[in-house]
């Protein structure tokens, strides 16, 4: 697709990778995880895609330890039927809400656990996997095993009760489920047995000093993650990576790979899972080693989309295990066999969207389900909430008052609104796109503008900068709406050539609004695409696939998206194409929803 580049903009093709976290399959999905990694992942991959960049978009359902064991004793499945049914379902609602995936897959793939297992085999040859004996923790009524984030307590460093086993989210410092104060099982309270085992341990420290050098290098990350992340450095401490569970990978090692007690621990195996996700894309393309474009290209750059809850995962511990397979660390050693990786570019992080001051948590019953908003109000309504209102730099609250005053004042009366007057009036006067006249300063001046939010809104989404970048879109829907008001064309009876050349000004504004509105909005911004007279696929949307490996069969989602028409320029629009009289493009809520939200909320 030819087009210039935005402003700050490099004008050659760039290959993006958006990595995008993995959700847990042992539940469906609430509104706080999809603000967190879903949407802003989906926006940055789309405006990528528009900016004429190659975009590899990847995930998948997070099916291994202890979280999925625990669901299937509660709703008496396997583990394996409770993550092929919460993989479907969460299929399902990220599709629905429009999430561009390449690739959507899942980590019981034989694919995954050869990747993971060859990392694994990688670090231990290169000394950063090194067994250890520690306390591991033991359910005293059931003999299972306790993964660390099962077990919480109060936090030795800071007081905060409510710290997990494996970290404190109100200091940030990582722990171990023996330093809690009065431990307990999240699971049933009960006080956890701390018994000797052995286990593998990724050997940070071992690679802090590489660690440190690369984080120096990243000067234009989102404070909060850099502070974060640097303050990680001062106390690594060697982690753990296997654990006394029979729901995993199992460990690639003599002596270890027939004991069925002993899996990869969950967080090593799914931050692979980026690479693994990448291999399986390529091989299901036809072109199986086409996935290094994305992570050895040195036009490649890599992003990653996570709530604050993974900062640790994706900031210091992945590129911690990417650093020692590739045998840059301290110590040095050999690349694995995929060679040398490339390290994120940028770990992109959203604090958590809380309701009435709480963190979203379905065990304490403050939950909005996805598939339940999308029923009732559609994917474009949260994305909008999301990008405008969400949790990009701080913890946002969600209201249903904000909710309804978001949806109302500025989707339906500003957008909309512009929407449909504009396309209404040239189908009454016209019935097609009007030819326009000589322009006046009014005229030129709001097209001037117009043209200009392109690379202003451009050169924020390319920076993440969501919030802001929607906020000067909708600046751009405003100005279309003063300028409708201040030029009254709906006067204009006398004067057909000045009245068509006013809508076709409006009309303009509309299409370039539609286009920077498309990644927020990428369901609206079609149906806007076709009231302007115009066909085809303006913004592709993922489609639900069922694939096979060996005798598994599953869901995934996959999209063509380089044939959608939607491009990160001004198009003009052509004169003379037919308009139909417009369908409303969002509904007006009632204000009393404000109020108490709907029936099927659990928010009070």
């Amino acid at each position: 697709m030819g087009l210039a580049a935005p402003a700050g903009r490099l004008a050659l093709m760039s290959k993006i990778l958006a990595a995008v976290a993995w959700p847990y399959a042992n539940g469906p999905r609430h509104i706080g995880h999809v603000s967190g990694f879903g949407v802003p992942s989906d926006v940055f991959s789309r405006y990528q895609r528009m900016a004429g960049n190659d975009v590899l978009m990847v995930s998948g359902s997070d099916e291994h330890g202890t979280a999925i064991q625990v669901q299937a004793d509660k709703e008496g499945l396997t583990p394996q039927a409770t993550a092929d049914k919460y993989h479907s379902i969460i299929s399902d609602e990220l599709q629905k809400l429009g999430l561009s995936y390449d690739l959507f897959t899942r980590t019981t793939t034989q694919n995954h656990t050869e990747v993971v297992q060859e990392l694994f085999r990688a670090l231990h040859a290169n000394g950063y996997v090194v067994p250890k004996v520690q306390l591991g923790a033991i359910s005293p009524s059931t003999g299972r095993t306790l993964a660390d984030r099962y077990i919480e307590g109060t936090c030795p460093l800071c007081g905060y009760d409510g710290a997990r086993g494996d970290q404190c989210d109100n200091c940030g410092n990582q722990l171990d489920p023996i330093d809690l104060i009065n431990p307990r099982s999240r699971l049933d309270g009960e006080k956890p047995k701390f018994v000797e085992t052995e286990h593998f341990f990724l050997d940070l420290p071992a690679l802090s000093g590489s660690l440190g050098t690369w984080l120096a290098t990243r000067q234009d990350w989102r404070p909060n993650v850099m502070n974060f992340s640097m303050q990680l450095l001062k106390d690594l401490k060697p982690r753990p990576i296997t654990r006394d569970l029979d729901w995993g990978i199992p460990i690639p090692l003599e002596g270890w790979r027939d004991n069925h007690m002993k899996s990869i621990y969950v967080w090593f195996d799914a931050v692979i899972g980026y690479l693994s996700a990448s291999i399986e894309w390529a091989k299901r393309q036809g072109t199986p080693e086409a996935w290094r474009e994305w992570w050895q290209g040195p036009d490649a750059r890599a992003y990653y989309f996570l709530g604050k809850d993974n900062i640790t995962f994706h900031s210091v511990i992945w590129p911690g295990i990417l650093l020692g397979a590739n045998g840059q660390g301290d110590s040095g050693g050999t690349p694995s066999e995929f060679g040398l990786l490339d390290l994120p570019t940028e770990v992109v992080s959203s604090e958590f969207l809380t309701m009435s001051g709480s963190k979203f948590s379905t065990s304490r019953s403050k939950v909005i389900y996805v598939r339940d908003f999308l029923a009732e109000f559609g994917p474009d309504a949260l994305r909008y909430f999301i990008a405008v209102a969400g949790p990009e730099n701080q913890d946002t609250d969600f209201t249903w008052d904000e909710f309804v005053r978001r949806n109302n004042t500025e989707l339906a009366n500003e957008w909309g609104n512009l929407v449909n007057r504009s396309v209404s009036m040239a189908f009454k006067n016209n019935g097609a796109i009007p030819t326009p006249g000589t322009l006046q300063d009014v005229d030129a001046s709001v097209l001037a503008a117009s043209r200009e939010g392109f690379s202003v809104v451009g050169d924020l989404l390319e920076k993440a900068r969501f919030k802001q970048a929607i906020t000067e879109a909708m600046r751009i829907v405003s100005a279309g709406n003063k300028y409708l008001s201040d030029t009254e064309p709906w006067k204009m009876k006398e004067d057909p050539a000045r009245r068509d050349t006013v809508l076709h000004t409006a009309l303009q504004v509309v299409m370039d609004a539609n286009t920077m509105l498309t990644p927020f909005l990428p369901h609206a911004s079609q149906k806007v695409f076709e009231a302007l007279g115009n066909t085809g696929i303006w913004a592709a949307q993922p489609q639900m696939k069922e694939v096979s490996e060996g005798e598994m069969v599953y869901p995934v989602l996959m999209g063509d998206y380089a044939n959608e028409l939607a491009t990160w320029k001004s198009q003009p629009i052509e004169v003379g194409r037919p308009l139909a009289k417009p369908e409303p493009l969002f509904t007006k809520l009632d204000d009393s929803l404000g109020e108490t939200g709907p029936a099927w909320a659990a928010i009070s």
